[in-house]
């Protein structure tokens, strides 16, 4: 299998944080996480695999 990278947009969201929560679970293979959102959610912090 291999790696991917993927973005994930509007991250700081319900649909966003739900998506990184199934990638989480199915220990999707990643190379890279590209978190994306709006400009009102500068600074805000995401956890992804810790």
């Amino acid at each position: 299998m291999s790696l991917k990278s993927v973005a994930v947009v509007g991250v700081t969201g319900a649909v966003g944080q739900e998506m990184l929560d199934v990638l989480e679970v199915r220990d999707f293979p990643l190379s890279s996480i590209r978190p994306l959102a709006s400009d009102r959610s500068a600074g805000k912090t995401v956890r992804f695999r810790g």
